[in-house]
């Protein structure tokens, strides 16, 4: 059976620390693993604007042994010019696996039930879980340990990262907060999930609206960008709306004394998250984008002994 890579919880709890200790091994020892020696081709499509996913999914492909093909999303036209299906039947048979950073989850799903080859979200509307892999591995190396840690989120809690947080944090066995105000909680039907999954870990799920409140212990501090993609015609109300959960110092000194400072990037310096936090001694941002690589490749040397196609 092929295996996909569409949202957090694809994983099980064992899966999931199986793919983080290959990231960890392969960290190590980048040319350890030659999963797409060949070449064998990956393909990676952006319908978005990319700079660490590209950079790091072409670095690690040819790392595995394998061919990067970009796919420029929009000049193909995909959903417009030709089908999500159509599509998916084309480079199901060109490539091993297919790489899709869109918008729509319902357009990622599609593709991954029509392709017959691995399908990896690379970013959609709603999960971004190979970010989440590389978070992971970072709060891993930084603190010794995932089950049991305290991770708040703040900002939109309704956010792509909002929702891989709970998922990832519930599979991962820790103790995940959102912080958000009134209108941007996350989707009912993820934290629904994300508690059903905590429930089997030891790990636990809470919703809360004063920032302090939810910083106050956490051993990890995480923020995003506020206006995401597509979003920028409501700069100027989420700005406002928002602007208390600014990740601070004085938030992040109401962590724990070994709390570390999270964001994804790109970041706006003094928007979400104040420059003296993401430049300061307890950022951990740059170990993110470069874990990007680590746990990208783990997750496709994973997928492809799991039951992906060889093309």
């Amino acid at each position: 059976m092929t295996r996909h890579f569409l949202r957090d919880d694809d994983l099980s709890p064992a899966e999931q620390a199986e793919v983080l200790a290959l990231a960890a091994d392969l960290k190590r020892a980048p040319y350890a693993d030659r999963s797409l020696a060949g070449p064998r081709t990956v393909a990676m499509i952006f319908d978005k604007q990319t700079l660490r996913t590209q950079a790091s999914f072409a670095a690690g492909i040819a790392e595995l042994g394998g061919f990067p093909m970009q796919v420029d999303g929009r000049l193909a036209g995909i959903g417009e010019r030709e089908s999500v299906a159509d599509v998916a039947r084309v480079l199901g048979r060109q490539a091993s696996v297919v790489v899709w950073r869109t918008s729509g989850q319902e357009r990622i799903e599609q593709l991954a039930a029509h392709a017959g080859v691995p399908v990896v979200n690379a970013l959609t509307d709603d999960f971004h879980p190979c970010q989440l892999l590389a978070d992971l591995q970072t709060v891993q190396e930084h603190l010794g340990r995932l089950a049991g840690v305290t991770v708040t989120f703040l900002g939109d809690g309704c956010s792509n990262m909002g929702h891989s947080w709970l998922l990832a944090g519930a599979t991962a066995g820790m103790h995940v907060r959102i912080a958000a105000p009134g209108g941007f909680a996350p989707q009912a039907d993820v934290v629904a999930r994300a508690g059903e999954i905590a429930a089997t870990t030891g790990g636990s799920v809470t919703l809360e609206t004063d920032p302090g409140l939810a910083a106050t212990g956490s051993d990890v501090l995480v923020t995003d960008t506020w206006v995401s993609m597509g979003r920028e015609a409501e700069s100027a109300d989420r700005l406002a709306a928002l602007a208390p959960y600014r990740l601070t110092e004085e938030l992040v000194a109401l962590g724990s004394t070994e709390a570390i400072a999270m964001h994804c990037l790109p970041a706006y310096r003094d928007k979400e998250i104040a420059a003296e936090v993401i430049d300061g001694p307890r950022s951990v941002v740059w170990d993110e984008a470069e874990n990007r690589r680590h746990a990208q490749k783990a997750i496709l040397a994973w997928l492809l002994r799991e039951g992906g196609a060889a093309s």
